[in-house]
């Protein structure tokens, strides 16, 4: 049986399964983003990164210009001399306004290019997750709900476009722009430095405060969103279902809770993340105030001694209103810098929230596929001799390579043979047990018995939906283990109980099929299935668009279509699990001729509640509780007037 992967039991019961519980910061999901970002575009996003470090600090250059140019008045101020005033200061606010152009031209080609990454990024994680997805057992979407997978493919993705083209440009910004503005102000000042240190200290403990409690919401809200578009998804597949039983009140209700948990995380999420701003804004004003008065104290003080980097490397400058001026504007700008640090802490965390999502499906367990057997089309020469061929020739082969390099051919004829199968969806519970089946090229075998007996079951087994747990099942005599699972599904044509019908026209549903197949061919498959009369009478014809899985047709004529898409295919087994069951008896009628055609010289693997429909199998198996209690054509079923006499005359109810 097909491994699952280990749980971890520090999930959250209320995180859907298969997703990992998330930190407040996963680093390793960051440094994964930032490796797809880097192998993506190794050239555009560093050249991206240099515009932004540029640009930023650029954002430090009015300070020092600032000093300069309030030095230089202060001198002549002093020596009431103005006549040098123009030679000095003109030159400095040409050259600041053209770096401040410059950094213009930078900011405009960082957002364009960080816009075409982003959206480049988000469209090679679609495609990542949608290409993986097609690649998983159909045990993940048995247990998984669909609503939460669809969830990945919107609001995670939308939070690491956040993450992408908002938060890592303004972290990288922002941290350079603090940066550079520290130096300057230790280069003029450590002793001011140390004040606007202090207030930072106190932006950073309310941002651990009131950021921790953002972060912990805004997790719980993407999880959150995840339940209700499942809820969602559901409610709105099974509508019918609900208008039946009256069941729109109690739907509401279910609602209620999953929206008021949404609600509520999201409520919390954002009223911390909305408090952070106005907070650290206010000390950073608060902070204005208190530089803007010690620096008056110092200039006021005969006895203050000003330390700086500027001494310590030789190059002092003197403490004054060139000093103090500047470092009010560097203190604004270091706190709200800061603040903005402080403030992508939410979206940093609902990214990498998303990003472990996303990284979740990406990395669940795919469908293995050890097989080597592949399918090829044959010919067949006058003495029997199997040879592969380019071309469809409607004769098919497995081809069977050896470990001494001899390739060996078995022609496909469709003997499919179980050998005491044990199965069960998990290891606790085993629901088919000594499962012995023989199927000969050409013969029709039905399975009977209520409902959970593991009649669709044991189908999922021969096209390998599931592996076994114990026994073998052989195709052609080889064992379907070592059948590449691609070949074996196209070997199968497959009718299920449930429909579904893809947006596209009638011809595309049918040509689903087999997708080289002509419009001729699926006309004469819908022809076969007794759908082509149908077909002709709608509006478009085989041209009608089909959409929301064909609600536009009934019941009825979406089975048609669907039988008519496993004629095109035109294999050798054929696998019709309930496939006249959604008919009315007037129609089988028809259909049943049309299958009559379509099952001869194929095996069939029929699993039907009307016992009429399978009175001319070569066996008729009758299963309870995961095993075969009978087995027979249907007279001798009838003569030993067991379960299936029971079942067919009435005297006992299937379901």
């Amino acid at each position: 049986m097909m491994k699952t992967p280990e749980k971890n039991n520090d999930i959250p019961k209320t995180l859907p399964k298969g997703v990992p519980a998330v930190r407040k910061f996963n680093l390793s999901a960051f440094k994964r983003v930032i490796k797809i970002l880097f192998k993506a575009y190794p050239v555009l996003l560093p050249l991206t990164f240099l515009c932004i470090i540029f640009s930023a600090i650029i954002a430090t250059m009015p300070a020092i210009f600032n000093q300069q140019i309030i030095a230089a008045i202060e001198v002549f101020y002093k020596d009431a001399d103005w006549s040098g005033a123009k030679e000095v200061i003109i030159p400095k606010i040409i050259v600041l306004a053209i770096l401040y152009i410059v950094s213009l031209i930078s900011v405009f080609v960082h957002t364009q290019l960080m816009a075409y990454i982003t959206q480049g990024f988000l469209g090679k994680m679609r495609k990542t997750l949608f290409n993986g997805m097609q690649n998983l057992p159909i045990k993940y979407f048995d247990t998984n709900k669909h609503g939460d997978i669809m969830s990945h493919y919107t609001n995670d993705i939308d939070t690491l476009r956040q993450l992408v083209s908002q938060s890592l440009p303004t972290l990288l910004q922002a941290g350079i722009v603090v940066v550079s503005v520290f130096f300057i102000m230790l280069w003029y000042s450590i002793p001011i430095t140390l004040v606007v240190i202090f207030g930072v200290f106190l932006l950073f403990a309310i941002t651990k405060t009131v950021g921790g409690g953002s972060a912990k919401y805004f997790i719980r809200q993407q999880k959150s969103i995840g339940k209700t578009e499942g809820y969602i998804q559901e409610m709105m597949n099974g509508q019918k279902v609900v208008k039946v039983f009256c069941h729109e009140e109690k739907a509401k209700e279910d609602f209620d809770k999953v929206n008021e948990q949404l609600f509520s995380d999201s409520n919390k999420a954002h009223a911390f993340a909305n408090l952070l701003g106005p907070i650290n804004m206010n000390i950073g004003n608060i902070l204005y105030v208190i530089i803007a008065t010690v620096g008056g104290i110092f200039l006021l003080s005969d006895g203050f001694v000003n330390f700086s980097l500027s001494k310590l490397f030789g190059r002092e400058i003197i403490f004054g209103i060139s000093v103090v001026i500047p470092f009010l504007n560097m203190t604004k700008q270091f706190t709200g810098n800061v603040n903005q640090l402080s403030q992508q802490i939410n979206s940093v965390v609902m990214g990498l929230a998303g990003a472990e999502r996303v990284f979740a499906l990406m990395d669940a367990m795919p469908e293995t596929d050890d097989g080597y057997v592949t399918l090829v089309n044959a010919e067949i020469d006058e003495k029997g001799n199997i040879t592969e061929t380019d071309k469809r020739t409607g004769i098919w082969a497995w081809r069977h390579p050896h470990q001494d390099g001899s390739i060996t051919y078995t022609r496909l004829a469709g003997d499919v043979r179980l050998f005491d199968v044990d199965f069960g969806y998990n290891e606790e519970k085993i629901v088919l047990h000594n499962i012995d089946i023989y199927a000969e090229p050409g013969q029709k075998v039905a399975f009977v018995g209520a409902t959970g007996a593991g009649k669709t079951t044991i189908t999922n087994l021969i096209n390998r939906f599931y592996d076994i747990a114990d026994g073998k099942i052989r195709y052609d005599g080889i064992n379907i283990n070592k059948i590449k699972k691609s070949d074996l599904r196209r070997s199968l044509g497959i009718v299920l109980q449930e429909t579904n019908l893809f947006t596209g026209t009638v011809m595309e549903n049918i040509r689903y099929g087999r997708l080289d197949a002509t419009d001729e061919e699926c006309i004469e498959a819908a022809k076969l299935s007794g759908a082509d009369d149908f077909i002709t009478r709608l509006p478009d014809g085989y041209d009608t668009e089909l959409s929301n899985n064909g609600s536009n047709l009934s019941q009825g004529q979406r089975q048609l279509i669907a039988i008519a898409r496993a004629a095109v295919a035109d294999p050798p087994v054929m696998i019709l699990d309930e496939a006249t069951s959604s008919i009315d008896t007037r129609t089988e009628a028809i259909v049943q001729r049309g299958m009559d055609k379509l099952m001869q010289g194929r095996t069939v693997f029929v699993i039907a509640h009307r016992l009429s429909t399978i009175k001319n199998s070569d066996v008729i198996m009758v299963l309870e509780k995961g095993r075969i209690i009978e087995r027979g054509s249907h007279e001798k079923l009838i003569e030993e007037k067991g379960k299936y006499y029971q079942l067919y005359t009435g005297a006992f109810e299937l379901e």
